[in-house]
């Protein structure tokens, strides 16, 4: 959990102190907010490795800031924290997404066994976010008569039949076949299919 950030939101501040404290003896960086509101217009997002959130909170509540984060496209994994445990807000807290849901008053391990694998989530998050990013570069490296006989490669055409299809000869589709694996870095064509499912709405299959 080295250099990872925790943002605690929590309209208490005896509490934002203690969790402050707890999250530092295990050499977690923390940030303290007090609101909602707070939290959005101070709050470094690209930064924070796990969320500890309060339920109830003066203004916007914490369920309303996690679904604006998510519409946001903002996903730092969530632990909710309540003073006012429920069942019916305790099922939406975790339909919407959140890693945790921590009745008040509860025990300075139990948070510590929680935000351990929301970091641990975040980081397998941000590794996967960087391979996509790498793998959206080598796609844009492409021509875009590479991209077309890609295309057609992962659809299950046949070399000759994407040669027809462009009117080309079929050489010139190994030729651009060939260089479009090479730039993809594809072991194979199962491995060309899988980088191409990979990219998702980046990459529009014929």
């Amino acid at each position: 959990m080295a250099h990872a950030t925790v943002a605690v939101v929590d309209d208490d501040p005896a509490i934002r102190e203690a969790l402050r404290s707890l999250l530092a003896s295990v050499g977690l960086k923390t940030e303290t907010f007090g609101s909602a509101q707070e939290f959005l217009t101070r709050a470094h997002l690209e930064k924070i490795n796990c969320l500890v959130l309060d339920v109830r909170l003066p203004g916007k509540s914490g369920l309303d800031l996690h679904e604006a984060l998510k519409r946001g496209n903002i996903h730092p994994p969530v632990i909710f924290i309540t003073a006012y445990a429920d069942v019916r807000t305790a099922v939406r807290a975790m339909k919407a997404g959140a890693m945790e849901y921590l009745p008040k008053p509860f025990g300075d391990q139990e948070l510590l066994d929680a935000v351990q694998p929301a970091i641990e989530r975040d980081r397998i998050w941000r590794e996967e976010q960087m391979d996509l990013a790498k793998l959206r570069r080598k796609f844009e490296s492409l021509t875009a008569r590479e991209r077309e006989v890609m295309e057609f490669v992962v659809s299950g055409r046949r070399n000759r039949d994407i040669a027809k299809n462009l009117g080309i000869s079929e050489i010139t589709v190994k030729s651009h076949r060939a260089k479009a694996m090479r730039k993809m870095k594809a072991a194979s064509l199962v491995d060309l299919i899988r980088k191409a499912d990979r990219l998702g709405p980046a990459y529009n299959r014929s």
